[in-house]
């Protein structure tokens, strides 16, 4: 009976569990691809009101320990669910004009999103294995979408091999700390004191795994062929929730499971961070092809982020919580404005020299492309500037000005290929006379409500920096009581 009344702390995740049953099915019967559609947007909305009223409610394990509810797995749940919402609503739109809107879209994202949810909710290690394996199994195979496109289905190899290599790492990683431990429940490795080379091996194998999946240097090498090769929106879902996810499932494990620890793992956090952000931005600096160059600014945005996590407290947990909201934001939105360029006929609007003019061609998508680019850079008044100044403050306040130092230099070096799109879009002739297909209604205030809530939590960011704080704060308390 316990178990049956612990249900009702993870109703986002059963919500999306019978929506992707019922998208699944329903699309066996029926072809109407539209009906899967509205049907998707109607469990992922329902799912994120849970998931808001879950942030306001209590925390704790359940399960027998096996999950957590409420604070930070909570409040990953609804970045989680938001970025999986404005993907699918534009997803219609996008996959219609490359003739590709089949159904199974649907039931994919949502299985993925039922993976994501498990991970942000993980409090045991097998947990945290069953999250990643559903999320990425449903990744391969929408990353190969477009099977003719030899493009689409290198993407999909890539991602399937790399993604399987870095799987047994992981495993590897767990079967060690199990070994150390005696348990693969959080609580309980975290009362090791000696774990001796099982513990520490088993730590460096889970962190292989986890900085693959987040795209860290070096582990990065897969994503911008993946980024490029798979549909765009499909590449928008991959950049915001599923990193999202797999950074909430970091902060639980190194809240939970490797708290007393923190001397030790902070260097190796703070030497990957200064690798990706370095690597990250330069590469940037040299791309003409959009959804490259976003990959490798996705790149330089996970070093950004880990400089959050080398701080190790809870100022610096928070600052990364909202740096993700604030990321899923921008870069669904950055995506999206990508996809709708992509699907007109004519000239290759993935390559940047094309996109000369085109912010006079369509206005509300211009302006929207400076809101995303200049919150990217993490200028003020936006998001980004926000997520950027809460992490390296966190940071600062550790000591970590070095680290710090760092981030802020490679922040001014990505200005440059951040502006450099506004200088095409605004400052450049057009190669031709193009004529851009009218986007949808829902298309287009999709990314417009994208915008707003951009510099709207640019300006306002107080509310919501205090509720991941407490919800971090639960977390601990949950940490301690454990022990």
């Amino acid at each position: 009976m316990e178990s049956i009344s612990q249900l009702l702390y993870f109703f986002p995740l059963i919500i999306v569990t019978i929506g992707s049953l019922v998208v699944m099915m329903v699309d066996a019967f029926s072809k109407d691809t539209n009906k899967l559609y509205y049907l998707s947007n109607f469990f992922l909305m329902a799912a994120l009101i849970a998931a808001i009223a879950d942030v306001f409610g209590p925390a704790g394990e359940a399960f027998y320990g096996m999950a957590v509810y409420g604070g930070t797995a909570a409040m990953g749940g609804v970045i989680v669910l938001l970025g999986t919402l404005f993907v699918v609503l534009l997803c219609k739109e996008y996959l219609t004009a490359i003739k590709h809107h089949v159904g199974e879209v649907y039931s994919l994202i949502l299985f993925c999103t039922v993976g994501m949810l498990v991970l942000v909710t993980a409090n045991d290690l097998v947990t945290l294995f069953l999250g990643v394996e559903t999320m990425s199994i449903a990744l391969y195979v929408l990353a190969g979408l477009i099977k003719r496109d030899k493009a689409g289905a290198e993407a999909a190899l890539k991602y399937f091999l790399l993604g399987a290599f870095a799987t047994g790492f992981f495993l590897y990683g767990i079967s060690l700390l199990y070994g150390a431990a005696g348990s693969t429940n959080l609580a309980a490795i975290a009362q090791v004191t000696d774990g001796g080379i099982l513990f520490w091996g088993g730590l460096a194998m889970l962190l292989v795994g986890i900085f693959f999946k987040i795209s860290a240097v070096p582990f990065h090498m897969w994503t911008p062929d993946v980024y490029q090769g798979a549909p765009t929106m499909i590449t928008a879902y991959m950049a915001t929730a599923s990193k999202a996810a797999m950074i909430v499932a970091v902060i639980l494990l190194l809240g939970r499971a490797f708290p007393d620890v923190h001397s030790e793992w902070t260097e190796v956090f703070q030497v990957i961070a200064i690798l990706t952000m370095i690597l990250g931005n330069i590469i940037a600096l040299v791309q003409d092809n959009m959804k490259r160059m976003l990959a490798y600014s996705s790149i330089a945005h996970v070093g950004y982020i880990m400089v959050g996590l080398a701080a190790g407290t809870a100022a610096g947990y928070s600052g990364v919580m909202y740096y993700l909201f604030a990321y899923t934001l921008m870069n669904v939105g950055a995506f999206g404005i990508v996809a709708y360029y992509e699907r007109q006929k004519g000239l290759d609007f993935t390559n940047m020299e094309n996109y000369g003019g085109l912010g006079f061609k369509q206005p509300m998508f211009g302006v929207a492309m400076s809101v995303f680019m200049f919150s990217l850079a993490g200028i003020p008044p936006f998001a980004g500037f926000i997520g950027k100044y809460q992490v390296f403050a966190a940071a600062v306040n550790e000591g970590l000005i070095g680290l710090v130092l760092v981030g802020v230099i490679t922040s001014v070096i990505g200005v440059y290929y951040y502006i450099r799109v506004l200088v095409y879009l605004y400052m450049k002739e057009p190669e031709t006379d193009q004529v851009f297909v009218e986007p949808g209604t829902v298309y287009k205030y999709t990314i417009l409500l994208l915008a707003i809530l951009t510099v709207y939590f640019g300006i306002q960011p107080g509310d919501l920096s205090e509720i991941f704080t407490q919800g971090f704060e639960q977390l601990q308390i949950m940490a301690s009581s454990g022990r």
